[in-house]
Order: structure tokens, then sequence, then C-alpha cells
């Protein structure tokens, strides 16, 4: 799950955002090998090979995947992959920066259909039930997986867990007072609160669809929406 960053007025605080690249590049060697002369192409599409990582790293964990596993997945050779990470864990780390900004962009543009900021974060959370179902939904969530498997033993993944859910809690926060602005929202509710419930919800939604348990989006959200009466 990856959404949004709100400044707590509906909007977004852009000194807490970094960009996708920067933090990427952090993670990697570079993305292009420092012996590469000037001018020659680069030998494969990082982004496309992380999304690839991101599959075989949802459906498998990070423990039961190997550098083999990943070689297979990404279609690298072992050599281009150590070129561009300086190991599994470094992949890893890219591959849930690529998760989280595809899963912003996904939320960002659901929330973007709403003509309220009721509507706005009804349409966040029927992306979520999107999202739990199928063949996404039976390969879960990135950000879930971490914590399940990672945040108790890798103190660099629990940062960045613990991170990114405080980002999705504080954006559903933001739309909750974009809704009270615009009055489709109640003053007595309080935001913080039911954007902490709600981030609950949503992160117990990709277990259930990892689980394959049916889910009925509608009545699900619908109930959830109930907190905003």
């Amino acid at each position: 799950m990856a959404a949004g960053l709100s400044n707590g007025k509906g909007g977004l605080d852009l000194e807490m955002i970094v960009p996708y690249r920067v933090r990427m590049r952090r993670n990697a060697r570079g993305l292009q090998p420092i012996s590469r002369p000037p001018g020659r192409p680069r030998e494969f599409d990082l982004d496309v090979a992380l999304d690839k990582a991101v599959r075989v790293f949802c459906e498998r964990g990070y423990h039961a995947t190997s550098i083999g596993d990943l070689t297979e997945a990404m279609e690298l050779a072992t050599g281009s992959i150590y070129k561009a990470f300086r190991d599994k864990h470094a992949v890893f780390l890219a591959a849930l920066e690529r998760y989280a900004a595809r899963r912003q962009d996904e939320v960002r543009r659901a929330a973007a259909q709403g003509t309220s900021g009721r509507d706005r974060l009804r349409n966040v959370l029927l992306s979520y039930v999107e999202a739990s179902q199928g063949s996404e939904g039976r390969r879960g969530c990135l950000v879930v997986g971490s914590a399940v498997e990672l945040a108790a033993v890798d103190p660099e993944i629990a940062v960045w867990v613990a991170a990114r859910l405080k980002t999705n809690e504080s954006f559903l926060a933001g739309l909750i007072r974009e809704g009270q602005a615009d009055g489709s929202v109640p003053r007595h509710v309080d935001p913080d609160d039911t954007a902490r419930l709600m981030i609950c919800m949503t992160q117990g939604l990709r277990v259930v669809g990892k689980a394959r348990l049916p889910l009925d989006g509608e009545r699900l959200v619908g109930i959830a929406m109930k907190l905003l009466a």
C-alpha cells in the first residue's frame, strides 16, 4: 500500500517528499555501471527489472527469494544484478521503493476522481479493495509482507515500513479534513483517529486478499464510511 503525503490540511507537504529516483539510487550503486564509457546505452531498464523483482518478492517473501530467483524473474545475469546493486537486500529496498511509488500513483489517481473529500476517501478505499482481489490480491502487498516478515528483525525495513504507513495515514487524514472543509464530513469526526482505523482496515484487506478470502468491497467500504457519519 502506498499513498500520498499530506500536510494535515488536505494538501501535499512537498518538504516531506523525497523523489523516488533519489531514494532508489541510495539502494542501487547507480543506474549506470561506473566503468561504462559515456554514451553507452543502458544494459537494461531498471524500472522494468524492479517491477519483476516486486512480483517475486510479493509471491515468495524476502527470505525465500534467492538471487537465482531474481535473475530468472528479472531476466538478468547475476553479474548485471550485482553491477547495479550491492546485494539482495539492496534489490529488495529498491523494489520496495518502486512498489510504493506505483501504489502511490494508483491511490492518487483514485482520489482525484472524487468531487469532495468524502468521495475522494471512498475512492481510495475502493482502490484498496480492487488491489486486494484477483491475481494482485493473491500476490499480496509488499509493504504488508515486509512488516510481517522483516520489521521485527531488520531495523532499516522497520523504519521504512513505519514511515510508509504513517505517510498513508496522513494522506487519509488529509482527505477527511478536506471533507470537513467542504462540508461532506461532519466536524465532530476526528481525522487522525479515523485515519488510523482506516489504515488498519486497508492493510487488513491486503492480508485477506493474500489469503484468497472473498471480499464484498462495496459493502465493506460502505461500513467503513459510516465512521464519517
